[in-house]
């Protein structure tokens, strides 16, 4: 694992970017979607009637992007999350 994934203020920082496809009850959308939205660092882009959301994660550890994954799937009315897709990469905003 590359240094700086998890949170260390002695490693580089790096930013954690990851796409998120959740499923939820249809008539909790709402619900869902303002839940997920008021999440630091969780950014809802897309929603379908059908009750499919297409979310981002961003967070400056690994172990940050997985505990929002886990409170996206603890959120009532929410059936399924599938993580689609993780990136990590230098934080050029922290280095120096």
């Amino acid at each position: 694992m590359p240094p700086g994934l998890l949170a260390n203020p002695e490693r580089p920082a790096y930013m954690n970017i990851s796409s998120v496809l959740v499923h939820a009850l249809p008539h909790a959308l709402a619900e869902v979607q303002a839940a997920l939205s008021a999440l630091a660092g969780v950014e809802v882009h897309a929603v379908t009637d059908e009750g499919r959301l297409i979310v981002t994660i961003e967070s400056d550890s690994l172990q940050g992007s997985s505990e929002l994954f886990t409170q996206i799937n603890q959120q009532p009315g929410v059936l399924s999350a599938s993580m689609v897709y993780h990136q990590f990469e230098p934080d050029t905003d922290k280095e120096a």
